[in-house]
């Protein structure tokens, strides 16, 4: 067993008694109202899913495992001479909920590195699809073609205790986890390079094994765990989070449920944000004669935009009432290594322009920008030009949120999901609608 695994199990024993003690002795306390817009509003902030491995907080962002996102750059374990964390140490954090030692994230590391390799057919599978397919279709057919790997599978038709599901739960996650930047990167190379060449190096981390198999240059390796870091998890109630935990709920393996936290994500409304605002920042740039506008030019623009009943991507949040931490974290990195380029420049004036025009206008509840202001841009400086690639560098970093969410869902025996739908009769009747 090794050192993650033995600690996540011992963690698992101490937090099965919590969960028993909530159904047995406080199952039938009421714990939150709804009211008749959530139902119709896509049941947004209704408190009715339970998860510890992260919590957005309005005013901090999102914390893992209780950790503030700045806490959680500051006390994880880099490389040596790197400015961003090790990957591996992050999913050690959302499994345990402590901060790995040096030790045992090189543990992790290694256990990620004899995992990696994938079976043949999965590059048969990407090879199949036309060139002109969409990368995040081919990532969810590849992650579903390994189905047939699924320990867990194996074991529960053999027969298992209910209390052991999250053993070969564990053991299918690691293993899909560490084949996806392989996965991603085969991806990236069929779409756009077409060299055939993507090995992974056993040598390197999560992070900068990515980069190389990508072919980019330092920082880029720094920008990759910088990336999977941050949206890494986001609680359990976005579409991809809680697609993954929904499938999972009825015991179907990790490979179809992180699929469907694909799909998910594929969709405009959620995972393709950060190309849009990267398309809008270039479209301002060529409206403004491919020069940087002063301040005032700006504000023009922002205005004219906002009383054209057009937003201002990138900015505003339905639970954050601050500017992103996830921004922040990209701001500074961008500061210190590219503060010069073009796209940043505008960036950083929307930054100064944007928040308080959203303010005096009065409609936005967070005039601040949010991750998808700027995370973009910044792969576009480091030569990842393609927008439609975007959503699977999203989609690796997620699944390391919704993968330790099932694994923990399996420990403590959570059931099926299953809630109650009621007609529009019925609702209109519930608050006093009179036919």
């Amino acid at each position: 067993m090794t050192t993650l695994k033995e600690a996540l199990f011992k963690k698992i024993e101490q937090h099965r008694p919590r969960t028993t003690r909530l159904m047995k002795e406080y199952g039938d306390k009421v714990v939150a109202d709804v009211t008749a817009q959530q139902i119709l509003g896509g049941m947004r902030g209704i408190k009715s899913l339970i998860t510890d491995i992260s919590y957005l907080d309005p005013y901090e962002g999102i914390r893992y495992r209780g950790y503030t996102l700045p806490e959680v750059f500051e006390k994880l374990p880099k490389p040596e001479g790197k400015e961003m964390p090790y990957v591996e140490g992050m999913y050690y954090l959302l499994l345990t909920g402590d901060i790995p030692t040096e030790s045992q994230v090189a543990d992790v590391i290694y256990d990620f590195s004899n995992r990696r390799l994938l079976p043949r057919y999965v590059f048969e599978v990407i090879d199949a699809f036309p060139n002109h397919s969409h990368p995040m279709a081919i990532m969810s057919a590849a992650v579903m073609s390994m189905e047939r790997e699924s320990l867990f599978n194996t074991r529960y038709q053999g027969g298992m205790s209910k209390m052991d599901y999250w053993d070969p739960t564990f053991e299918d996650a690691t293993n899909l986890l560490a084949k996806l930047p392989l996965i991603g990167a085969y991806i990236y190379d069929k779409l756009y390079l077409n060299k055939k060449d993507v090995y992974p190096d056993p040598t390197l981390d999560f992070g900068g094994n990515f980069a190389y198999m990508l072919q980019k240059d330092e920082p880029y390796d720094d920008v990759a765990r910088m990336y999977f870091i941050v949206h890494a998890d986001h609680e359990s109630g976005n579409v991809s989070a809680h697609t993954g935990h929904l499938i999972a709920s009825s015991l179907s393996d990790v490979y179809y449920s992180v699929s469907g936290m694909i799909n998910g994500l594929a969709g405009p409304l959620h995972g393709l944000a950060n190309q849009e605002v990267l398309r809008w920042i270039q479209d301002v740039k060529q409206k403004m004669g491919d020069k940087l506008p002063s301040k005032e030019e700006m504000k023009k623009f922002v205005w004219d935009t906002l009383n054209s009943g057009q937003v201002i991507p990138g900015y505003g949040h339905a639970v954050l009432r601050k500017t992103d931490p996830r921004y922040m974290v990209q701001r500074e990195f961008a500061l210190k290594h590219m503060a010069d380029d073009e796209l940043f420049q505008y960036v950083s004036m929307l930054y100064e322009v944007v928040p308080p025009i959203l303010k005096e206008q009065g409609k936005a509840k967070n005039p601040w920008p949010n991750v998808d202001a700027q995370s973009g841009v910044i792969q576009w400086h480091y030569g990842l030009t393609q927008y439609d690639f975007y959503t699977v560098l999203f989609a690796i970093g997620r699944a390391f949120g919704v993968l330790s969410n099932i694994i923990w869902d399996r420990a403590l025996g959570y059931p099926i999901e299953r809630p109650k739908s009621i007609t529009t009769d019925m609702l209109e009747e519930m608050v006093g609608i009179k036919k």
